[in-house]
Formats: structure tokens, sequence, C-alpha cells
């Protein structure tokens, strides 16, 4: 097993942090449509342009940890994403149903069991979709020359900046798809297999450049254009932000742990009762009431208070996954020697 290198650990943190200010700024407040004219946009409208010019990387850079490093498909892993998922899901209905007398129904509660097939989180069955497919990525890199494969990987790219984003082909629209995830996964693996490491100034060098491209951008298109997560702006932010943590080399073990929870502050933050039922109409309520400066620090110190619950509670899902693929491996090993 591979020891996991602080630096990228505390990558998935800060991208899992950007989601949650994402979610905080477009998803919660909507964004404005300037459409070229500058002079309509109040500070408010600049700050939330900003902010999402500056978060909306975190989806794409959390793909490209698994594609730097590489997905290997087990039963164990495919079995602990399931359970982590359906352990938010059906814990998250009947905690409410609880909280709310009344509100149980059969129907919803075997909808909180089906995570691959209705869910309002589309990054789950997304990327469980990237896992099945993993063992064919891999061999297929394996197999093919450096040429072939960053030939073949740059016409790839090209398809969907081309067809997919600037044109919307409905393969890969918006970047909300397993399609942009292959891509930003096999991006992550030719970094891992092929990039040269450049220096630290050069990589923020580069963030600062597609930043500020992504930002203006964002004053010229669409809001869905401007942010897809398959823009060529975004992904090029993703990238060098992505350089920049590859050249952090340090241990920490504080930050493995907390970076072993993000995906579950994702699946209990976005859960449709939290989200839309909480998070969403406070995110809203303090928008209104309260100044530009007290807004932004009461949102920087509520995403770091989401992580850190969430890290707490998905604690007790971990140790409750151990024990139970624990006995599960220790009664089949039992059962298979008294067969013996």
């Amino acid at each position: 097993m591979r020891q996991r290198q602080a630096g990228f650990e505390l990558l998935r943190i800060v991208s899992m942090l950007m989601v949650l200010l994402v979610h905080s700024d477009g998803a919660a407040l909507g964004l404005p449509e300037p459409d070229g004219d500058i002079d309509t946009l109040n500070a408010r409208d600049i700050w939330r342009l900003a902010v999402e010019s500056f978060a909306i990387i975190g989806v794409n850079c959390f793909t490209l940890i698994s594609g730097y490093f590489g997905i290997r498909l087990r039963v164990r892993n495919a079995t602990s994403f399931i359970f982590q998922c359906m352990f938010y899901s059906i814990g998250i209905y009947l905690a409410l149903s609880v909280a709310r007398p009344g509100s149980f129904s059969w129907h919803g509660f075997a909808g909180s069991f089906m995570i691959l097939s209705h869910t309002d989180l589309w990054y789950v069955p997304a990327y469980f979709l990237l896992m099945l497919l993993s063992p064919l990525l891999n061999a297929g890199i394996e197999n093919l020359s450096r040429t072939t494969f960053l030939s073949t990987l740059g016409l790839f790219i090209a398809y969907n900046l081309w067809c997919g984003w600037w044109w919307h082909g409905s393969f890969n629209p918006t970047g909300y798809t397993t399609m942009q995830l292959i891509m930003m996964y096999l991006t992550g693996r030719a970094i891992s297999l092929y990039a040269p490491v450049i220096s630290t100034r050069i990589a923020v060098l580069l963030y600062i450049v597609s930043l500020a491209t992504l930002f203006i951008s964002s004053l010229f298109l669409s809001s869905l254009t401007a942010f897809a997560y398959n823009s060529p702006a975004v992904m090029a932010a993703s990238i060098s932000f992505f350089l920049i943590f590859r050249n952090l080399k340090f241990q920490s073990q504080t930050i493995c742990r907390l970076a072993a929870s993000a995906f579950s502050v994702y699946l209990i933050h976005k859960a449709p009762p939290i989200w839309g039922g909480i998070i969403k109409p406070t995110v809203i309520q303090l928008w209104h009431s309260q100044s530009l400066t007290l807004f932004t620090l009461y949102i920087a110190a509520g995403i770091i208070a989401i992580y850190l619950a969430c890290s707490c509670i998905d604690a007790l899902r971990r140790i409750i996954f151990d024990r139970l693929a624990t006995y599960l491996s220790t009664h089949a090993s039992l059962s298979g020697r008294s067969k013996t």
C-alpha cells in the first residue's frame, strides 16, 4: 500500500472546500450574466464571479488526483464506495424521518438505497462508472507508447473542447459527465507518467494567468459556458493548481486523516434534505441580511465547520465499514476452511 503524500491529500481537502464554496456561491445565489456589459456589475456581482472563478476547479482537481495515482479497482474499493454512499443516503433519510414525524414513506426509503440511479448527486454514478472503466483505461495506457497516448489524449481533449464545450455536444456539454471524469483521469495519468516537474513559481504564474482568463471570460460568456468543468480556462486553472500541490513534499497524519473524509463531505452536505432544507436557505438568508464582509466571514467559517463536522461523522462510518469488512472476511475464511 502506497504511503499517502500529504501534499496531494491537502489538495483533496482544498478541492472539497472549493466545492463547498461553489455550492455556497453560484449554486445557492445564482450568478450575474453581464454579457460584456461590465458597468452593470456591483461589488456583490464581482464577488460572486471572482469566488466562482477561484473555486470552480475543485471537481477537476479531485479527479486529477485519482488519475495521477490511478484507480486500482478491487472488490473492497468498490464495496467501500457503495457502502459510503448508501450509509449517508439511508442514514440521512432515516434521521430526518425521525426529526420530522410523518415525513417517512416506503417509496422514499427505497429510493435512498438507489444511490446510482435515483440521486441528485451527479458525481456519485459518474465516478462509480469511472471506477468500473479504470481497468480498461489503465490497460490501454500501459500498452500504448508515450507518443500514441499523448497524441490520442490531445485529440480527445480537443474534441471535448470543440464539440463538447463550445458547441454543447450532448456527450459533454458542461462537464457534469463521466466523459469529463475520464478526460481528467487520463490527464492526471499523463502528468504522473510523462509531465516534467516544473517549478512552483512557474506553476503559480500559470495558475494566475488561467484564473484571470477564467474571470474575464465570465464577463463576456454565459456563466454556464464560462464555468463549465470542460471550459479551457477551467481546465487550465485546474491543471496548473494541481501542479502547485505536486511540488509539496511533506508528511502529515492529520491532513491524511482529514482528507480521508473529503468525499463524505460532499455526500453529506449535498444530500437534498440537508442542502435544500438547511444550507441553501441559510446562505440566501445571510446574503440578504449581512454586509459583504460579514457574509464572506460567515461562509468561510461555515464551510470549515461543515468539513470538520462531516469528518467526525465519517470517522464512525469508517469504523463500521472496517469492522463489517473484517467480520465478513473472517466469516468467509472460516466457511471456506469448514468446507475443506
